[in-house]
């Protein structure tokens, strides 16, 4: 045997992994944003976009309802309830080729829907994930999505049932090549976490990002608190990547101008700021996005 030769192809193998490991960490200057849940007349060109950062706006939401003056659940049938008017197909297809580093997403779920509170509501698992297979294909196609992001927080099925309809969901999808990414959006309640967390104990290995909602902490929230927080639901969702966030309208969590950017640096400054979100584009508009840009900056900087 010729040892030299085999110690060569050893040191091209390892040389190899070692580049395909590189190339497919996930980036860390990730900058991610809601948009047209509050119907506030937002376009994807009024919010500034950084060529530094992987940008991803989320459009909010799809919901499995009706979309009559009294929605009911539709047992995973989607429908679009975003600003579709102002945040079309064709509009998505321009923002993406007008910025290379743009990608486009759909939320799923939501706070509210027609006034009352939209539940996950499936009637049995496999049916739901069938239903939800076919009308969110349509829907991702329709708009030329790239990938969708989980945020039921209400729930009238138990924690098992919604890992396995969320998670075989997110796997027939990613499968299909219908999604590159899929990312969860729980925030510290209960009965939240105890669906989210089941669903990432079985399923998180097809789960991209974490957009915690780090804004559902009480208003006035401290640096300090913010970078515990932080901490524990990084250990709660353990090997995922979880991203920092704040809302616009300044109603809870760490502010922008409470300290939220100094916090943001120290994670970044240990290695563990994978990105940021905000809730949300149409809250923003209100300020200019002055923090849209604070953020990127902050995200596409070396230091």
């Amino acid at each position: 045997m010729d040892f030299s030769k085999l110690l060569s192809s050893l040191f091209l193998l390892q040389a190899l992994l070692a580049l395909s490991t590189t190339q497919a960490a996930p980036p860390s200057n990730l900058f991610r944003e809601y948009i047209g849940a509050e119907f506030k007349n937002v376009k994807f060109s009024d919010v500034p976009i950084n060529p530094g950062v992987n940008f991803h706006f989320i459009l909010s939401f799809a919901i499995d309802y009706t979309t009559s003056s009294s929605p009911s659940p539709t047992n995973g049938k989607f429908n679009v309830f975003w600003d579709s008017g102002n945040l079309s197909p064709s509009q998505v297809s321009s923002i993406k080729s007008m910025h290379s580093n743009v990608k486009v997403a759909l939320s799923l779920g939501g706070d509210s829907v027609g006034g009352g509170s939209a539940y996950f509501n499936p009637s049995t698992i496999d049916s739901w994930v069938g239903n939800a297979v076919s009308s969110l294909t349509r829907i991702v196609k329709q708009y030329h999505l790239d990938g969708i992001d989980i945020d039921y927080e209400h729930f009238r099925a138990d924690p098992n049932t919604f890992a396995e309809c969320i998670g075989r969901l997110v796997t027939t999808l990613k499968k299909n090549g219908v999604i590159s990414f899929a990312s969860i959006a729980p925030f510290d309640d209960d009965q939240v976490q105890s669906h989210y967390l089941a669903l990432w104990r079985k399923y998180g290995h097809v789960i991209d990002y974490v957009n915690f909602q780090f804004y559902a902490y009480d208003k006035g929230t401290t640096v300090t608190q913010f970078l515990s927080y932080f901490n524990t639901q990084s250990s709660n969702y353990n090997g995922g990547k979880v991203l920092a966030s704040f809302i616009s309208d300044g109603s809870g969590g760490l502010s922008p101008d409470g300290g939220f950017f100094s916090a943001c640096s120290r994670l970044k400054n240990e290695g563990k700021l994978h990105g940021i979100f905000i809730w949300s584009a149409d809250d923003s508009k209100g300020n200019g996005f002055r923090y849209e840009r604070q953020s990127q900056a902050l995200l596409a900087s070396s230091h």
